[in-house]
This record gives C-alpha cells, structure tokens and sequence, in this order.
C-alpha cells in the first residue's frame, strides 16, 4: 500500500556513475535515483520543454529521501530495465524532491487526491507539457494487486489515452485546474476587507468537535495510520491556559495524546525524538523516518505542557525528560558541524537501514529477545522484554519490535530501564544506522530555533539556546541572500528589497528557489522566540525584516499567497490563479503561521497594520473551527493568542539577578501567545536567562539592533530596581516588582 500520510546557484558536486541528469543534484533524494535507468529530469523550464518537442506527457514522481514507500517503488519499477525503457521511449521523467520544492508537491498533491482520492508519497502524477494534471496515484506495484494496477499498466493505459484520446485528455486536465483555481478562490483571504472577530465560543466549539473524534484509549484522534496531532496540541495546551468550560476537557485530551506518544514505539525510548507516524492506533509500530519538523513541533508541544504546570494525565516532569531527549536527539543526530553550535540542522534520518546492501525498514531500532540477551543477559533481558514489549514474534518484521513500554513506568521499573539504557543505547549505536538528509531547509529551522529556545528556557537549559542562536545565526548568515543573487525571485515577482530567504542550502551553500510563505513565518516564528527568550534585539531586527518581506513578496493585489511565481507549470495546474492553503499537514500551514508571527509583532510594534492582517487571515477560520478543526490547529491556536490579547510583557530596568528572576516568571507562565521584550540586552552580552552558561560571545552576523516599541517609556522603580509592565493592546497595567505578583496577576488576566 502506499505510505498512507494525508495531504495531513552554488556549487555541485557530479554523482559517480549517474545514469540520468539527477547526478548533479545536491537533493539527497535526487541523488538516491541517479543511477536509474530511468532518464529522470530535475523540474523545471527544460524538462517541460523537452516534453513539449517531443509531443509526450510528463511522468513526474515526488518523493523525499526518508521515505519508506519511495525506496520500494524505485527498487520495483525505478531500477528495472524493462520499465524504465518503455517510460523513457514514451514520457518525460521528472523527479522532485518534495522536501526542496513543497510548491510543486501540494498542487499535484490536491490534484492527486482529486483524481485518485488518495494521497501520499511516493506521488505519481501524469502531466500536460504545460503543467496540467490529468492522471494520478500514489505508489503502483510492478504487478496487479486486488484494486490496484501495476506501474507497466498504467504506463500504458496513459500511453494509449495520449494517443487515442488527446482532446479528451486536455480538457479533463484544463477542467481539472479549474476546479483547483475555484477552490483557492474558495479560500482566498483579502487584506484590505475588515477583519472579522473571533468569539471565544469558536474555540470551545472547535474543542468538543475534536474531542468526537478522540481515540481516549489510545491517545490521538481517528484510527491507523496515527500522525502526531502537533498543531491540534498547541491549540488544545493554549486553550487549556484560559478557564471556560472546555479548558478541562482541552487539557486532558492534550495530556492523554502526549502521554501515549511518549510512551509507545513513536518516541524513541533510547536517544529520543519521534518517527513519522504510527501504522498501528496504539502507536506501537512506527514508520521510522525521523523528521526535523515533526520532533520541532512536538519538542515545543512537551515543553509547552510543562509549562502549563500540569501533571494531569502525564506529569510534567516525565514531559520534561521527553522534551529534553527530544532535543539532544535533534542536535546529535541532525545538527550539522558542532552540534553544541549547529551550522543549521539536517531535514531528516530515513526510514530503512541499509544492511548487506539491502533496504531494511527501521533495522536499526528492533530487537529480539536474543538480542537484547546477548548485551543484557538472560535475566535483564527477559524483564525489559516483558517491559518493552518484545515478544518472539517481531511486529515490524523477522527482525523484531521497537523498544516502548506502553504506559506508565512504575518506580522499580523506571530504576531498571534508566540502569540499562546506556547499554542498550551503545549496542544499538554500533549497528547499522539509517542515512541522513543533510540539507538544510529555512522554514523547518525555524520551527526548531523556537522549539530549542524555549525548551532551554522552562527546562533550565541554557545550551540549548545557544545552538538555537548558532542555528539563528546560519540562517542569517546563507539563507538570507541578496535579491539579486543566486536563488533571488524571478523577473517581474516582487522580492522583499535588498534580500531574500533561500529555502534550502546544501554544505553551507543556499541554493534553488526563494522561501515559500511557511519558510518566512516559520523563521520569523523562530527569531521572535529567540528574542523574548535572550532579549538580544538583532533577533527582533531579523524578524522583522521577514515580515516585511513576506507582505511584499506574499501579498499580491490584495491577497495573499503561499507563494508566487517559482514556476510557471506549477502557476497553469492551479487554474493560473495564487493558491493558499489554510490546512495544516504535517507542519502548519504557512497561512495560519503568518498570521501568529503577525500578530505577535503587532504586539511588539504596536502596528494595527499588523493586527489587521492576522485577524484577516483568521477570517478563514470560520468556516472550519467546527467542521474540520483537525486540520486547522494552529489558526485555532492562533485565535486563542488573539482572544488572550496576546499579553504584552515589558521586563524594564538594570540586567542582574531580578532581571532574570522576573523574566523567567514570564518565560514559564502559560499565557496564550504572550511575548515579552527585556531591556539592557545587547548583542554579546549575558541574556537573562543564560546565566552561568559558557558559550562565548553571540555569533558573528552582523549587527543589526533595532528598538523594541514595546520598551518604549519603560522605566525603572523608583528605587531602581526592575520591573515588568503587563500590558494589552499596548494598554499597561501597574508595573509590578516581585515573581509573586507578576504570576498572581498573570493568572488574573487569563480568567478576564
């Protein structure tokens, strides 16, 4: 079957012995089919036009480098002679990495699922020369299955409706990007309309429609294939931080999913971090591809529930220690470089282990009972098989189970796994290990600077913020590239001035298109995390520059879009029309984190511009919060930032130890979106939070230090001494001087 997710310049290096144009490519991805005898074509004009001289149709084939089903289809079909032949003489073949160019996977994605019904990766998708989907699926056997054609017959059957039925064929495809182009008018969010209001009703409604669908036994919502709800989380964990009638209800389906993931086979329960998803509703058989923006999201979502101080369901401090694995897996196995000082952090480890030359599927992470007997000994071993659910029969296949327990450890037993995981741990490192994606993608490390800086301020961790400022610091430094430059807009598209945000880069060279609208909001989310954690402005003065530029490049007569003018082919499948998806997927969607990161920074400026925009975006949450809010999770979750206000917080006064005190209060409160700027912190030196920590001066950038409206007029106490104003609508409250005023009126605010 295929993998079941739902549509839920610089210098090259030549691939040794590559049999198709795919050699060059720096993607991974590309590189893992360039030795197929398959002539497979990078996307772009040349592909496109060759297929045009040719009078054939494009066979385009999307996939990623971690993914299990890809690795199948190329072995079965990709990598035989005699299909590879008969698609050569008949088609265009175009490989895409999806992970590199999301652009072009979430059009053909919705015209797959138009015409199939289905979507997931590998995608196969049969294209006009000018773009236009007229045929579609997933992953195809090399032989008939019950339901299911094989690759060679569907080669065929498109073959032969090119030949025999050409009109036919284009005007299916023309109506078909017509509808698309009717959908995104569907959907399409103006910013120069008023903005409508959100009602707190909204959001309870949004949570017992979610709760209808809750799997309470098994954590999660829906049945198998299981993803990790991230987006649903953060929108239940805010909601939970403001008393109504629905917060109970919020917070226990947020612990009770948090709770099964961190216990099952989706957490590795050795080095830490989550795979992909769960085959099984009980998490208990994973698909094992590990990915930076699913461990980003669900990393903040950890820390985000121990900041919400509750021990309901899973107590915050096995939260935290999953939170801290979490992010020592993320800088070990993914930071590229020091990984105390990452140079960005890699897209993803695969699914399979290579062993003997053979694709396995999560290979390295199973165990038998005779494994796990010759490190631990007979006596060990059979109780952490009994407790780790390893039974003689292997789940995943022949050779065995992942290591999950299922449920709460008690004492005695958490005693025994914490006394033999380090051995488990060294054995299992000596194995095989699955390959790692080393591009670098903007908008994921974004996601994950936000993660790793607040994780290292609620869990006391001041390292992890460093390498969230090391990781800051990369981007800055590659990915944010002249406009005129490699990788800048296409003639005629707006760019966001002198600069623009290149999307991937590979061996610290960025490369390819510009950032998509996720990849702006993604980093601007990151930095203005990064400043109300460390107080350094030149954070602040970086997202800025992000969100000014989005709303130059993004905005196009009035509306905006997810991206604009990256290709043409991708332009004439949506019915010529700028697409925005409000729908979250596997991370959210670039919409809804525009409007958080908007309305955050109106929140810093003060600019009603800013406000209006965000509460134009939410203008799409209407119509969904309570019919689909599964996947409408962080506009929810922003529309409860907005309804909180957001609190606005002010640390004023001389850095020193009240400074600190008062602002890591600040840090650890729950409050909905809350974003706090503190004064006296300039670039070099201590942040407030990072006392005690020895990681030398800041990256080297460049300066750029600008002022923070938000600390505009703030003053000291009279004696001196720091203080916090607590502020909405840039409308301030008394300022207060203690930690326990400050909590005791933070906690007022939420119930108001």
């Amino acid at each position: 079957m295929p993998a079941p997710e739902p549509a839920d310049p610089g210098t090259t290096r030549e691939w040794p012995g590559a049999s198709n144009a795919l050699g060059s490519e720096p993607s991974a991805y590309l590189r893992q089919h360039a030795h197929n005898p398959v002539h497979w074509r990078p996307f772009g004009d040349e592909a496109f036009a060759f297929a045009a001289a040719r009078d054939v149709p494009v066979f385009l084939s999307i996939g990623y480098a971690a993914c299990h089903w890809c690795h199948v289809m190329a072995h079965e079909s990709f990598e035989d002679q005699d299909t590879a032949d008969y698609l050569n003489a008949h088609f265009v073949a175009i490989k895409v990495d999806r992970e590199e160019r999301p652009d072009v996977d979430s059009v053909y994605m919705a015209a797959t699922q138009a015409i199939s019904g289905e979507g997931g990766w590998p995608m196969s998708v049969f294209l006009t020369p000018e773009g236009l989907a007229f045929h579609a699926g997933t992953y195809f056997p090399p032989f008939p299955q019950p339901g299911r054609p094989s690759f060679r017959q569907v080669l065929e059957a498109v073959h032969e409706a090119w030949l025999e039925r050409r009109d036919a064929v284009e005007q299916n495809a023309r109506g078909l990007a017509a509808g698309m182009a009717d959908a995104q008018l569907a959907t399409a969010v103006s910013l120069d309309r008023p903005p409508e209001v959100i009602h707190r009703s909204m959001l309870s409604e949004a949570v017992r429609v979610l709760a209808r669908s809750e799997d309470p036994d098994g954590g999660g919502f829906g049945g198998a294939p299981k993803f990790p709800p991230s987006a649903v989380l953060e929108f239940l964990i805010r909601h939970a931080a403001v008393p109504s009638d629905t917060s109970d209800a919020a917070r226990d389906m947020a612990g009770r999913t948090l709770a099964a993931m961190a216990r099952s086979a989706l957490c590795d329960q050795l080095d830490g971090g989550f795979a992909r998803y769960s085959v099984t509703a009980d998490w208990s058989v994973p698909h094992f591809e590990k990915m930076l923006y699913d461990n980003a999201q669900l990393l903040r979502a950890y820390v985000h529930w121990v900041r919400l101080r509750g021990d309901w369901v899973l107590p915050a401090g096995e939260a935290a220690q999953v939170a801290s694995r979490a992010a020592d897996w993320m800088l070990d196995s993914l930071g590229m470089g020091d990984s105390a000082a990452p140079d960005g952090l890699a897209s993803s480890l695969d699914a399979d282990t290579v062993v003997d030359g053979v694709h396995h599927e999560g290979a390295s992470y199973l165990w038998t009972p005779e494994s796990l007997d010759a490190v631990l000994g007979p006596g060990d071993a059979a109780a952490v098989a009994r407790l780790m659910n390893i039974g003689a029969s292997g789940t995943v296949s022949a050779l065995g189970s992942p290591l999950h327990p299922g449920r709460q450890l008690t004492g005695a037993e958490s005693r025994l796994w914490n006394r033999v995981r380090p051995d488990l741990r060294a054995a299992r490192s000596a194995r095989p290990q699955p390959a790692r994606d080393d591009k670098v993608v903007a908008g994921w490390n974004g996601l994950a600077i936000a993660a790793l800086a607040e994780a290292g301020a609620v869990l006391d961790r001041p390292e992890l913020i460093a390498a969230a400022e090391s990781v800051a610091a990369y981007l800055v430094r590659v990915h944010w590239r002249p406009a005129t430059g490699s990788g800048a807009s296409k003639p005629g598209v707006p760019s966001s001035g002198a600069q623009v945000l290149i999307r991937v880069s590979h061996d610290g060279v960025a490369r390819g298109i510009s950032g998509l609208l996720e990849d702006y909001a993604f980093c601007a989310e990151g930095f203005l995390a990064l400043y109300a954690v460390t107080g350094h402005r030149r954070w602040y003065g970086f997202a800025e520059e992000l969100i000014r530029g989005a709303c130059v490049r993004f905005v196009v007569d009035g509306r905006l879009s997810d991206s604009v003018g990256e290709s043409a082919q991708v332009f004439n499948a949506q019915g010529q029309h700028p697409g925005l998806d409000p729908f979250d997927n596997a991370a959210p969607s670039g919409a809804a984190a525009f409007a958080g990161v908007l309305l955050s920074y109106a929140a810093y400026s003060g600019s009603h511009e800013h406000r209006a925009m965000a509460s134009n975006i939410l203008s799409l949450l209407p119509p969904i919060a309570g019919r689909a809010p599964r996947g409408a999770g962080w506009l929810l979750a922003t529309a409860q930032a907005a309804v909180a206000g957001p609190v606005e917080a002010a640390v004023s006064g001389p850095a020193g130890r009240k400074q600190r005190e008062l602002h890591r209060a600040l840090l650890a409160s729950p409050s909905p979106g809350m974003v706090v700027a503190v004064q006296g912190e300039e670039s070099g030196e201590e942040g407030p939070v990072k006392e005690g920590a020895d990681d030398g001066a800041l990256p080297e950038i460049g300066v750029m230090e600008p002022e923070v409206p938000l600390l505009e007029a703030r003053t000291a106490a009279a004696d001196g001494s720091p203080q916090v104003y607590l502020c909405r609508g840039m409308v301030c409250d008394l300022p207060l001087g203690s930690v326990e005023e400050l909590e005791q009126r933070l906690v007022a605010m939420t119930e108001n």
